[in-house]
């Protein structure tokens, strides 16, 4: 069991480093191309912050471990509302206006209802509960409309000077690396993702073993929580930086590249059926998105201190309500 634990933090150490490779070689190979630094970091880094739980996805979808593909998406996107937006705003008040309150949220509830009305397939009369390749597949076309509009807009308006000196600031290397070093570092990193999923898959497979815990109670808690550190980390750096705005960004950036991009190119390679207990983990996940878009529309247009007990409650209440059923 001991070996286990310490696989378990390698793996997650992996992760960790790994994104954080995949997120400096992509920025750098976008800034020497001359990609806009906001561009980069509503595609590139909300896409680095998501790698470790794509990398444990796709590792988790080729060892048919569909338990733990859906526990490390669903307990990510929540440990992200509950866990980054709560700590995040005790720090400092979260501002959230503008673009994130007209599109960006509204496409995070958006791709949330897409994956919990896919998991009810059989009170839709389609079938057993199950997201199976014509799901994924979808998934990503959703996702292909995200980017278009984010993408798209904000090349053609430029976007607010504001965002843009936050994001350059947020960015900002003693110099700007070459394409072919970014490269090699976004390999590396590529390497560190694929060997950090296998080693947190297998560990953390043979510890629900021993345990006797469910493998979506492993997904839940302590992969969701391992692969959320990337956000946890870009959130708190943003928010000392004085930039808590971004934090928001990051958070439902990485939910939607989570339930469009890592869903469904999971379900493609593996249909995932939704474990026992797993609906109510849809709702909960749904309750939570709701909640960060209703406090998000209060007349202070910001994520206060008050409003990040009651998501942190809401999120460690159901956990430990959970695992304590699950394992009873």
């Amino acid at each position: 069991m001991a070996m286990n634990c310490l696989w378990l933090i390698a793996g997650l150490t992996l992760l960790m480093v790994g994104g954080e490779g995949v997120v400096r070689g992509a920025t750098g190979m976008a800034r020497a191309l001359g990609v806009s630094p906001l561009v980069i970091g509503l595609t590139v880094v909300a896409f680095g912050t998501s790698a470790p739980e794509l990398a444990v996805n796709l590792i988790a979808a080729f060892q048919d471990r569909p338990a733990i593909s859906f526990g490390n998406i669903i307990g990510s996107n929540m440990a992200n509302i509950g866990v980054i937006v709560g700590v995040t705003a005790l720090v400092r008040p979260i501002p959230v206006r503008g673009v994130m309150i007209q599109r960006e949220i509204p496409m995070m509830l958006l791709a949330t209802t897409a994956v919990v009305i896919m998991g009810f397939d059989r009170i839709l009369g389609v079938g057993t509960d199950t997201y199976d390749r014509a799901d994924g597949l979808l998934l990503l076309m959703l996702f292909l409309v995200f980017l278009y509009y984010t993408v798209g807009d904000f090349v053609r308006q430029r976007a607010q000077r504001s965002a843009n000196r936050a994001a350059a600031e947020m960015f900002e290397t003693e110099a700007p690396e070459s394409v072919v070093s970014s490269s090699l570092m976004t390999a590396l990193g590529m390497i560190g993702l694929i060997w950090g999923a296998d080693l947190t898959v297998d560990s953390a497979a043979s510890l629900a073993r021993h345990f006797g815990v469910p493998e979506v109670i492993v997904g839940l808690t302590v992969l969701a929580v391992g692969t959320s550190l990337p956000e946890l980390v870009a959130s708190m750096m943003a928010t000392l930086r004085g930039h808590a705005e971004l934090a928001i960004g990051n958070v439902v950036g990485s939910n939607i590249f989570n339930l469009l991009l890592v869903f469904g190119v999971t379900a493609l390679v593996n249909p995932i059926e939704v474990p026992p207990g797993g609906h109510l983990d849809l709702a909960v996940m749904a309750l939570l998105s709701l909640m960060l878009f209703g406090v998000s529309m209060t007349r202070s247009e910001q994520v206060i201190r008050g409003e990040s007990i009651l998501l942190l409650i809401t999120y460690l209440g159901y956990l430990t309500w959970r695992s304590v059923q699950a394992m009873g």
